[in-house]
């Protein structure tokens, strides 16, 4: 059973920078195989998808609120995704979650989530 783990959560400033991290374990098969995304979802709002990388890290995309202030990357020899966000606004505020799904199967794995607070 794939394990995703986020951490790098916490409370910023306004125009404050955090970056998130999801490290994967257990996976079936080989992590450049899995397209991983970050969602968040925030208090009485649906989940909502943030950004997506593909397995390789070649392609990724954007949600238009985060265009130009996050950045998704991974490091596939380690496993992990990070989740790079810059200029955050108290919008952002909200419990990040890494997804991740394998080419070869349609099984979406889940990470417990990690609490993001933008306030000053």
């Amino acid at each position: 059973q794939v394990q995703l783990v986020e951490s790098g959560g916490g409370l910023v400033q306004p125009g404050g920078s955090l970056r998130l991290s999801c490290a994967a374990t257990e996976i079936t098969f080989p992590f450049s195989t899995y397209g991983m995304s970050w969602y968040r979802q925030a208090p009485g709002k649906e989940r909502e998808v943030v950004a997506f990388i593909s397995g390789t890290g070649g392609s990724t995309h954007y949600a238009d609120s985060v265009k130009g202030r996050f950045t998704i990357s991974r490091d596939n020899d380690k496993t992990t995704v990070y989740l790079q966000m810059n200029s955050l606004k108290p919008e952002d505020t909200a419990v990040y979650y890494c997804k991740g799904r394998s080419v070869y199967s349609t099984q979406d794995y889940w990470g417990q989530g990690t609490q993001v607070t933008v306030s000053s």
